[in-house]
């Protein structure tokens, strides 16, 4: 018990047995002076100070917990009963009176608040003050605070009876200021000397039970005024209560203000400071210091589990399989014993020795024959052994001769002493460590060497990987511009046009004036028609390619065989009766339109089709016979072939006529833009007002931010390059690679994949000033869009335009905070305001925003086996 936190009490201060000072007397107490005689009789000396004889036994005289210690607490009793017998039977007498009163009498009195007489209590605080005495020398867990000091009474207490549970909670100061007090070898601290001051009417004593009652305490939450109620003992402090609202409602305990009667009240002070009595109610109030910032939340109070009477536990045996078993669950109906273990000194947790506590699993007994290694093993020692060795000398005498010719002269070297050994140990040891020192010096700068030869190489190939994509990006645009094809690359053209006639334009009007002017503009007019033409031919030379490469795809389609992924990864392909048709047709008509045949190989392919459209009679399969009869009587009277371009091309066209009806060709109706079924076409049919004709909503660019269907494609294309001709193949590059990257994230983003190239035009041009916010690089192909924040989806609000490279580095970021500054932080920021100013306006963004609005602002409550479970909500 001298471990624990509590400091040693003070011996009472006039007790001359013990060696303190005597403390001056108050109104109720008695001079140390006075004889036995002036005092009152028994019963009434019992019947006024039963505190102050408790009052003396836990503060000194409690049992001491070892034997020598109880033999000498009866010597010291024993010389009390001879120096005062009139004491003695005084107080034997009075045990009646300090029999227990009734609890409701004592309670009822608490309840009216009437303050008992100084120097007197209830016989009930009495007697369990004094049965604290006698249970002091037990092991206790709960903590009291120690009574004052007051003068003891020179008798002697009997043996008290037994203590009740709310008794064996002791301080664990008094079981210390015993065992000090009993010990005389132990410290004893010199006692301070009181001064004398009138005695004035307080509340009753603190007592272990006071502080243990419970009372009701409400809690308002300011300002929304729920009222929270708690049971709480009167021996809790505020801080206490801040620290379990902190947790509840996950703030900082320091924001928390408790009131009561509207004064703030300090952390340090308990219920009972408060003026609560047992069982009583009390009101405070919780307000935030910074209500602006951090408000009070309302409270929901934690849903209780409780455990079923029975449960399913699924087993798992020996022969892989499983099984359920029914589990009764046995509640306990006695307090388990304490049978040892440890005690927090702080907090006063208790932790029980688990073995002490469970039954130890035995193990299962096993057949195998055991032998106890300590007697099947050898044991060896080693231990050194010195042994005698026997030498001799020779030298001459009489009768002997030993030649001495070989004999050295030996001097003495000089002395080494110990210091000298050990300097030369020392020295030696640090040559040893100098070219150790050395040899790692020497490994770290060729470490450093080869990291920056590394680094140097790097950054070269890094420089020639760059040089070379740019190459061949300029070779790539340079051959888009030579040979366009698609309708990327003529919009490429005819933006470069435009960009050079207005670069022309403004040459002409500051450098020229009047009709030199009128001249040039003149000029240059015919100079852009001329290009325009040009463009005009490659765009008919690019049709005419792309139409072969459309019909070639078509044909590639219908005829590839079924696919799909097996459980194992394994692609399967399956032949149709429909796609091995569509597979003849293809082929025959790839044979058709082959150049450089024979007229026999000519003949033979003519043949082949004849035979395959004669299955089915109808207008069209008679008009391709008709053409194939035709080109086979021309070829048999000798007629040159380019004399038969014209009517090879027509059989060419009615043949593929042939193979893009699903009657002749069923696989060929999953590919056609015009549906078999005319009642389709009433759906998802817009109007173009440009062109003037009804068109499927496929044929129509929608954007975010449009609210009407507007042109057509074809429409929005022949617009663009007779007038704006803008290129957005860069912004397309930019946009493919932004959700490329979003899909790597797979966290569901999916404002990335609303945003439309003019959007992001918008959001690179006038947000980010098309150029990097850290180097200001304004090469578009090199520039990115990624997040800002990596833990939230891609936003316009929460992206950042950056190089690759710049991007890389940006990813690796843990905190923003400490990779950039906060000036340019405040910068990005400030854009972000922008975009989000600007796209929050568009009607699909908007719809984004809010349903992910209402997503964080949905209630989530406790759950149980994945099931949420009901938050009750404020009355």
């Amino acid at each position: 018990m001298a471990d624990q936190e509590a400091a040693p009490t003070p011996p009472p201060a006039d007790n001359p047995e013990e060696g303190g000072a005597p403390a001056e007397p108050t109104q109720e107490q008695t001079p140390p002076d006075a004889t036995p005689a002036d005092a009152p009789p028994a019963e009434t000396q019992s019947e006024e100070k039963p505190t102050e004889q408790t009052t003396e036994q836990a503060e000194g005289e409690t049992t001491a917990p070892t034997d020598t210690q109880a033999e000498k607490t009866e010597v010291t009793e024993e010389k009390k009963d001879e120096e005062n017998p009139t004491a003695e039977t005084e107080q034997k007498e009075g045990e009646t009176v300090e029999a227990p009163v009734e609890g409701d009498a004592a309670q009822e009195e608490q309840k009216e608040g009437e303050a008992p007489v100084e120097g007197e209590a209830t016989t009930q605080e009495a007697q369990q003050e004094t049965t604290a005495e006698e249970s002091a020398a037990e092991p206790t867990q709960a903590e009291e605070v120690p009574a004052p000091e007051q003068e003891p009474a020179p008798v002697q207490q009997e043996e008290a009876p037994a203590p009740t549970q709310q008794e064996e909670e002791a301080p664990v100061e008094q079981i210390n200021a015993a065992s000090q007090k009993d010990d005389p070898n132990s410290p004893r601290p010199e006692p301070q000397p009181t001064p004398s001051q009138p005695v004035q009417d307080t509340a009753p004593l603190r007592t272990t039970a006071n502080l243990q009652a419970t009372a009701t305490v409400k809690f308002v939450l300011m300002p929304s005024g729920q009222v929270v109620t708690l049971a709480c003992t009167l021996g809790q402090s505020l801080a206490q209560l801040k620290a379990h609202f902190a947790a509840e409602l996950k703030m900082p305990i320091n924001l928390i203000m408790l009131m009561f009667a509207g004064n703030n009240m300090e952390e340090t002070k308990t219920l009972a400071d408060l003026g609560v009595g047992p069982n009583g109610t009390i009101q405070l109030e919780m307000q935030s210091s910074d209500p602006v910032n951090t408000p009070i939340k309302s409270y929901r109070p934690r849903q209780e589990y409780h455990m079923p009477d029975v449960i399913t536990v699924r087993v798992q045996t020996d022969d892989e399989t499983s099984k359920d078993v029914v589990v009764e669950i046995e509640r306990t109906t006695r307090k388990k014993p304490y049978l040892g273990g440890y005690r927090h000194k702080k907090t006063g947790i208790e932790f029980h020795h688990a073995s002490a506590q469970t039954v130890r699993k035995q193990p299962a007994p096993s057949n195998m024959l055991k032998y106890c290694r300590d007697t099947q093993t050898v044991e060896q020692r080693h231990h050194l052994q010195q042994t005698k060795n026997d030498t001799s000398t020779q030298m001459t005498k009489i009768g002997v001769y030993v030649a001495n010719l070989s004999d050295k002269l030996v001097k003495p070297g000089k002395y080494t002493t110990a210091d000298d050994h050990l300097d030369m140990m020392l020295h030696q040891v640090i040559i040893i460590q100098k070219y150790y020192r050395r040899w790692l010096a020497k490994r770290y700068v060729q470490k450093l060497k080869m990291d920056k030869q590394q680094r140097m190489e790097w950054e070269r190939q890094e420089e020639i990987r760059k040089r070379k994509e740019k190459e061949e990006r300029i070779k790539k645009e340079f051959e888009r511009r030579m040979n366009p094809k698609t309708k990327e690359d003529f919009d490429l053209l005819y933006h470069a046009l435009e960009k050079w006639r207005q670069e022309e334009l403004e040459r002409i009007n500051h450098t020229m004036d009047d009709a030199e002017r009128k001249a040039a503009l003149c000029m240059l007019l015919d100079q852009e028609t001329q290009l325009i033409s040009a463009i005009g031919r490659h765009k008919l030379e690019a049709d005419v390619e792309n139409k072969d490469k459309r019909i070639q795809q078509f044909l590639k389609k219908a005829a590839s065989p079924k696919k799909w992924k097996g459980f194992d990864g394994k692609v399967t392909e399956m032949d149709t009766p429909y796609t091995i048709r569509a597979k003849e047709l293809q082929d025959i008509y790839n044979s058709i339109n082959m150049k450089y045949l024979t007229q026999d190989e000519r003949l033979d392919v003519l043949l082949t089709l004849k035979h395959t459209v004669k299955e089915h009679d109808c207008k069209l399969t008679q008009e391709v016979i008709e053409l194939i009869d035709r080109e086979a009587d021309l070829l048999m009277r000798g007629v040159k072939e380019s004399n038969l371009d014209g009517l090879r091309k027509r059989i060419s066209t009615l043949f593929l006529q042939y193979i893009k009806t699903p009657t002749f060709n069923p696989e060929a109706a999953k590919l056609l833009k015009v549906p078999q079924d005319p009642s389709s076409l009433r759906k998802n049919i817009y109007f173009c007002p440009s062109c003037n004709q009804y068109l499927p909503s496929t044929e129509f660019a929608l954007s975010s931010n449009s609210r009407t269907v507007g042109k057509c494609r074809k429409c929005s294309k022949v617009d663009n390059d007779a007038r704006t001709r803008q290129d957005i193949s860069t912004y397309q590059y930019m946009l493919k690679v932004l959700r490329k990257a979003e899909e790597m994230y797979g966290d569901d983003s999916k404002i990335a994949f609303l945003l439309q190239e003019q959007d992001l035009r918008y959001l690179v041009e006038k947000i980010w000033n098309s150029q990097s916010i850290l180097s200001a690089w304004e090469d578009l192909y090199d520039l990115v869009l990624v997040r800002w924040d990596k833990h939230q989806e891609w936003s316009p609000w929460n992206c950042i335009l950056l190089t690759k490279d710049e991007a890389s580095a940006h990813d690796k970021l843990v905190n923003l905070e400490e990779g950039y500054g906060s000036v340019f932080i405040h910068k990005v920021q400030q854009k972000h305001t922008l975009a989000r100013n600007y796209f929050s306006r568009l009607p699909g963004m908007a719809e984004h925003i809010r349903i992910r609005a209402n997503e964080r602002s949905m209630p989530s409550g406790p759950t149980i086996a994945g099931q949420q479970l009901p938050v009750q909500q404020r009355a």
